[in-house]
């Protein structure tokens, strides 16, 4: 059954850092604060509405939950607490910065239901962080994810691509070193840049020289299949699809079919080694005048290897192949086989 959230967010409160990119107001869409009888009012219209309340969380997300002043923070676990449990919701999953976490709020979050926490790493390269402002080192990150897990909730780190003074190399070297952490769950942010934010200053200096939208996602669909190589869910890849955002971006790589551009990618990508690897490539086939190739992969992907607007069709067509996409129930996720 699939997971879901009932998100309530809390805009920009207790956050000791303002980071490069951060507008949470603009993120989330988010103004007013809620408080306790708003979490109640909202969980008790969810529990009415949702078909499996069982597979699905309260989530406290936007601003850094457990900065919050520690009187509000239990004000809103306790409303959220009361609609956990049998015939209710499944837990509470809420996100944080590395450096705001220890014991003594573990020990809180657990008595309140608490079952998953994400933490905000955006990136494992101290350089990265140290431009944006984020306050936080990348071993913060590592020491806050083991006490998470020491705690037995359930792990996730959110990542951000393409940020000031990043370079593909460190982007992947953040893949890498999230993978040894191996969380349960990873969120990939690629970067955009808003209104009032340093980040949109050093924008519009032209100090901050972005990377192209074709390596961005070039960059996200490695991190997509190499996360699913190892057993790492990405429950969300790209911001969600917001008039806030499309009103107040600059600049940077957003799209609302993010993830389908990404996951498009893996299949050209892999689409592309398998005419390779098949005697002696793509150009042989053409040699031999072949008119197509049917390429096989699992039926929910069907579409993701055909590539928004036909994509990868097109693009295979342009180098003189012809591609036709069926489904196979025994391929796996991200992978391909020439027929």
């Amino acid at each position: 059954m699939k997971h879901s959230n009932i998100s309530i967010f809390i805009p920009h409160i207790g956050c000791p850092h303002r980071c490069s990119f951060c507008d949470q107001r603009t993120i989330s869409g988010a103004e007013n604060i809620p408080h306790g009888d708003d979490v109640r009012e909202i969980c008790e219209k969810a529990l009415a509405e949702v078909k499996s309340p069982e597979n699905t969380e309260i989530a406290f997300f936007g601003g850094s939950f457990t900065a919050i002043p520690r009187a509000y923070m239990t004000e809103l676990l306790e409303a959220a607490y009361s609609f956990v449990g049998e015939g209710k919701f499944k837990g509470i999953r809420l996100s944080t910065r590395p450096d705001c976490i220890d014991r003594e709020v573990l020990t809180i979050l657990r008595k309140y239901g608490v079952t998953s926490i994400e933490l905000g790493a955006q990136s494992m390269s101290n350089k990265v962080l140290k431009a944006n402002q984020r306050g936080h080192s990348a071993d913060d990150v590592e020491k806050a994810a083991k006490l998470i897990r020491e705690f037995g909730f359930e792990l996730g780190l959110q990542m951000m691509v393409g940020l000031y003074n990043s370079t593909a190399k460190r982007e992947l070297y953040t893949m890498d070193e999230i993978i040894k952490i191996r969380p349960d769950t990873v969120r990939i942010y690629p970067v955009v840049v808003l209104k009032g934010t340093r980040l949109a200053e050093l924008y519009e200096s032209g100090e901050y020289a972005m990377m192209s939208f074709e390596k961005i996602i070039q960059l996200c669909s490695t991190m997509l299949r190499e996360f699913s190589d190892n057993g790492i869910e990405v429950i969300k890849c790209g911001l969600h699809a917001s008039e806030f955002v499309e009103r107040d971006m600059l600049g940077g790589f957003y799209h609302p079919a993010f993830r389908e551009l990404c996951e498009a990618d893996i299949y050209k990508m892999a689409i592309h080694r398998a005419v390779a690897d098949k005697e002696s490539g793509i150009l042989q086939i053409l040699k031999r005048k072949v008119k197509g190739v049917s390429i096989a992969v699992h039926p929910s992907c069907i579409s993701k290897a055909i590539g928004q607007n036909k994509s990868n069709i097109k693009y295979f067509q342009e180098l003189g192949l012809n591609i036709k996409i069926i489904g196979d129930e025994n391929i796996p996720k991200y992978q391909v086989e020439l027929r």
